[in-house]
């Protein structure tokens, strides 16, 4: 199976990952830390909807993008 991961980079250093298509899931570390946390946070996730018997999402068409805003700072 495959997810989409977002790195975000954390104020206090390194980064924290989550997975849009599992709500929820999601970790830290620095990158390589984080790649390996997320992937073992993944895998609970998915024992813990299999164990619930719920059904394993499986991921929708994501988009990504930038806006710009007009925002006046007072």
């Amino acid at each position: 199976m495959s997810y989409t991961v977002i790195y975000e980079e954390a104020s206090e250093g390194g980064y924290v990952v989550s997975v849009p298509s599992l709500p929820d899931c999601h970790t830290q570390g620095d990158i390589k830390e984080a790649e390996k946390n997320i992937k073992e946070a993944i895998g609970v996730y998915l024992e813990s909807l299999q164990a619930e018997k719920e059904s394993i999402p499986e991921e929708g068409k994501l988009l990504h993008g930038k806006v710009e805003v007009r925002y006046v700072f007072s």
